[in-house]
């Protein structure tokens, strides 16, 4: 499919069907989207970097989008060796590395484990620091206790329940199947402490409205990776690329070889 030169294709990652889309002919920009979003929402930001000179490639990630759902719960390590299967699949060996929230952690990781191969690291609204609060440890034991229960009849019901009242605003309560627990995993790996490891330069930007991943976490961040320049974009929220594609994708070019 083409729309504004930017095509869908199709390839095979370790037997799971990955979509993704790619356009451009200059250096390359890879971009890993969040939880529950899809290349789809990252179009009108990948037509303007291929408008200033750049390729873009955007996969649906492992369960989302039109790509297929992982066999088994995945956590970060998981994807980690999807996005460097997919990278050697298409001979991408120098890139410029952006990650959107839960593809920002993910970011953290391919890094830290492949830094030759990063000209920049850009980490937007990144969910790299998982504190441990009382509402995770609520959910992960009682979508263990649910599993346990399953069979009864009221287990729709109770679920339910539980997705209204408990996890409400949660990425969970809008999964199903393996990718509830892979999103267990996602978000009980913090990375903070392991942030300082990164050694490649990084362009950390931040709406400074997002109450998703709070603009705090964003001058942590800044703090830990040496290298690192902060943006914090006044009225952006967490979903910039989407909502001001325009003042993200300025804020981008402005960075890439500054």
């Amino acid at each position: 499919m083409i729309s504004n030169g930017v095509r869908e294709e199709q390839i095979s990652i370790n037997s799971l069907k990955t979509n993704y889309k790619i356009a451009g002919s200059g250096p390359a920009i890879l971009i890993l989207h969040g939880w529950g979003s899809k290349a789809e929402r990252w179009v009108k930001v990948g037509e303007m970097l291929v408008e200033n000179g750049y390729k873009i490639i955007i996969p649906d990630l492992p369960g989302f989008g039109g790509t297929d759902v992982p066999p088994k719960p995945w956590g970060l390590n998981e994807y980690c060796g999807f996005i460097a299967d997919f990278t050697k699949t298409l001979n991408l060996e120098k890139f410029y590395l952006l990650g959107h929230s839960f593809g920002g952690a993910l970011a953290v990781k391919y890094t830290l484990r492949f830094p030759e191969k990063i000209e920049k690291l850009f980490l937007m609204a990144s969910a790299c620091i998982r504190k441990k609060t009382i509402k995770k440890w609520v959910l992960v034991r009682i979508s263990k206790f649910f599993k346990i229960f399953s069979f009864l009849p009221f287990y729709a019901l109770a679920r339910k329940v539980f997705y209204k009242f408990i996890v409400s605003g949660s990425d969970y309560q809008y999964t199903k199947g393996v990718m509830k627990e892979s999103f267990l995993k996602v978000v009980n790996e913090d990375l903070s402490k392991v942030l300082s490891l990164i050694n490649v330069p990084t362009v950390i930007i931040w709406g400074a409205k997002d109450d998703t991943t709070l603009v705090e976490d964003a001058y942590f961040i800044e703090r830990e990776i040496n290298n690192s320049k902060l943006i914090i974009i006044p009225e952006g929220d967490h979903d910039l690329e989407r909502k001001m594609p325009e003042i993200l994708t300025e804020k981008i070019i402005k960075n890439l070889t500054n």
